[in-house]
């Protein structure tokens, strides 16, 4: 199956002007092991990026790490009226535009450890899990500002939105039905001004309207049920520990040692390329 990582870098040109761009050490990790552990179960995975991105990765030495290539497919492809505020994630939605499908999204802090393959058979599009309409995450149709040209009224409410830290696109129609949507979407929003509302109803909650709208037949992976509970060793998503992370020195420095000794076991060939990127060479 083929794969690919996103990396939008103007969400952090735009939150620290004139600083040099860098990913934090934690994520770099993560983006070794999801890229590997991908290959590992027979797959091509790629890096969608633009070109500050791919320079970057290429400057730390990473450039091999993704088989199927770091592909600028995002450099202009974002009109400035799309918010990189509210819309941090934009950069996803357009370069899923981009990759033929059959193909799988994932995000770069988020770990594949056993095949979806036969779980994603015959399906038009597939999804980690469900979540729920929570009102101050998943608002109704009156949150949002948007300009003619969008139909808000047109769509069902009632569907669970989908998270897609993993998402597979089984079928090229649907994507394409769902890209247009969310891209149109985005763009009609000038005016955007909640970060966390309006990119998961771009992202998340119009997957599963649109495929309810299609009749598309939408996987579902998993649930919160089997991700957080004991003994699951199917998937790692780092989202929730990100700032704790940041708050506590010793959690951040503990995360990135396993990360690390985790490389040196499983991925020996690798682990000397990602000990030579210099915020990295401390967890090895």
């Amino acid at each position: 199956m083929f794969a690919f990582h996103v990396n939008w870098t103007r969400p952090f040109t735009a939150r620290n002007p004139g600083a040099p761009y860098a990913v934090e050490p934690f994520e770099l990790l993560t983006t070794v092991l999801s890229a590997l552990e991908w290959q590992r179960q027979g797959g091509v995975i790629a890096m969608a990026t633009d070109g500050l991105a791919a320079a970057y990765y290429e400057g730390l030495g990473l450039g091999s790490l993704w088989n199927g290539g770091i592909r600028p497919v995002l450099q202009d492809a974002i009109p400035d009226t799309v918010s990189p505020f509210a819309f941090w994630a934009a950069g996803k939605l357009y370069a899923l535009r981009e990759m033929p499908a059959p193909c799988v999204m994932i995000d770069t802090d988020f770990i594949l450890w056993r095949s979806i393959e036969a779980q994603c058979a015959g399906a038009d599009a597939a999804a980690i899990h469900r979540e729920e309409i929570y009102p101050d995450i998943y608002p109704g149709p009156s949150h949002f500002q948007v300009e003619e040209g969008f139909d808000l009224d047109g769509l069902d409410w009632s569907v669970q939105p989908c998270n897609t830290a993993l998402a597979y696109f089984g079928s090229a129609a649907f994507k394409g039905l769902y890209t247009a949507r969310a891209i149109s979407f985005m763009e009609h929003a000038p005016h955007a001004d909640d970060p966390l509302t309006y990119m998961v109803f771009a992202e998340q909650r119009l997957l599963s309207m649109c495929a309810a709208e299609a009749g598309a037949k939408l996987a579902i992976l998993s649930d919160l049920d089997t991700l957080f509970g004991s003994g699951q060793q199917a998937y790692t998503h780092v989202w929730g520990y990100k700032q704790q992370m940041r708050d506590d020195p010793a959690a951040y420095i503990a995360f990135c040692r396993r990360c690390a000794a985790r490389i040196k076991r499983d991925y020996p060939g690798f682990a000397p390329t990602a000990a030579a990127v210099p915020c990295l060479s401390q967890y090895f």
